[in-house]
This record gives C-alpha cells, sequence and structure tokens, in this order.
C-alpha cells in the first residue's frame, strides 16, 4: 500500500490517500510518529495498527463524549461519526461497544420523544419525525399504541381543540370557506379528517 497524498485539513490533522483513495485522518504527530509521507509504502501491519489501535480507540471516545452531550439514534450518531471521516470498520464497531453498555437505545430515544411530544404533535407527525430519524416504524407504532393507551386520554383531540381556539374557530359563524382552511392546516399537521371533524363537531 503507498502513500498517495497528504493533504491538511488543519493546523493538528491530516487526510491520508493510499492508492489514490482516501483511507483516515491522523494528527500530525502521529504521521511523524508512523514516518508516513507522500510516496512511501504502509505495511499491512503498520495500517491495522492504525484502523484497529488508534482509530477504533479514538472513534469509541468520539461516541462516548457525543451522548454525554445529547441523546442520538444510531443513525444520527452514525451520521455524526461519519462527519468525523473515520473509517466505517471503526464507526461499526463504536456503535456496537455503546450499544453494549446501552448508552445507544432506538427504543429507549424513540419512547422519550413520543412520551414528550405527543402532547404537542400528531401521531402521524412523530411518526415521521422517528422515520427521518432512522428508527423503525413498526417500533414507533407499537410504542405509540402502547404510550397513548397508557396517558387514557385522546391526545390528538386535545391538540386539535387548542389548535381551534387558538385559531379562534367558531362553528356558528365560520364560513365553508374558513373551515376548509382550518381543516386544511390541522391535515398539514398530520391530524386525520375524522379527527378534525370530531373535534370541529364537539367544539
Amino acid at each position: 500500500m503507498k502513500v498517495t497524498k497528504i493533504i491538511d485539513m488543519d493546523k493538528k490533522r491530516s487526510r491520508i490517500f493510499i492508492d489514490g483513495e482516501f483511507a483516515f485522518v491522523l494528527y500530525k504527530g502521529e504521521v511523524r510518529e508512523y514516518h508516513i509521507c507522500e510516496g512511501c509504502e504502509i505495511s499491512d501491519e503498520l495500517y491495522s495498527e492504525i484502523i484497529n489501535v488508534v482509530l477504533i480507540k479514538r472513534c469509541r471516545l468520539r461516541a462516548m463524549n457525543l451522548l454525554q452531550k445529547r441523546d442520538y439514534t444510531t443513525q444520527g450518531l452514525t451520521d455524526k461519526l461519519k462527519e468525523g471521516l473515520y473509517p466505517q470498520q471503526a464507526i461499526d464497531d463504536a456503535i456496537k461497544y455503546v450499544e453494549s453498555y446501552r448508552y445507544l437505545d432506538d427504543e429507549r430515544y424513540a419512547r422519550n420523544y413520543i412520551s414528550y411530544q405527543m402532547d404537542k404533535r400528531s401521531r402521524n407527525r412523530i411518526i415521521q419525525d422517528l422515520t427521518a430519524k432512522g428508527i423503525d416504524k413498526d417500533m414507533i407504532i407499537s410504542l405509540i399504541d402502547e404510550l397513548y393507551l397508557e396517558d387514557g386520554s385522546d391526545a390528538e383531540l386535545d391538540q386539535i381543540r387548542r389548535l381551534l381556539a387558538k385559531k379562534k374557530y367558531d362553528p356558528q359563524s365560520c364560513d365553508f370557506k374558513q373551515s376548509q382552511k382550518i381543516i386544511a392546516y390541522l391535515m398539514r399537521k398530520g391530524f386525520s379528517l375524522s379527527d378534525i371533524n370530531t373535534a370541529m363537531k364537539n367544539l
């Protein structure tokens, strides 16, 4: 394997290209320590040491530091580590590492998100949000059914009623055109037409 290019990322780090392709990022001190320079050969042993000792350890620490600041989904943390240009092998290892200690748990993330948002967003909107974060849709729906049942209230109808009050909806004075405009507004927020009609009739 031949080092074909070294490009400075900043004052501390450099991108290393091997055989014409990007391989990894190292600190400049590590570049000097391992005697890496453009045109030199890297042995399989040295390459393995850089990946399996240096970068895997660094990627694990980065994942832990990120999770200390906020909660992530598996996809969210993977994307964040990719931004750091870690090799896929190191990212996969870091994800498995934090999952093994339950620092990363998509079900827990989804459960917390639903519990916090169920009084503010429609079920459809919550499903869309969590699906976009890479969480399995079947898991989301199962958790929503469970948490809404535990809550014991008709959260979506309550939300619609609050939004109707905010819009100053009055069924006695509101004409057809105004009603259709409000219905369209509520449907854009993810509420079903049947729930909207129920809330409007019972207001």
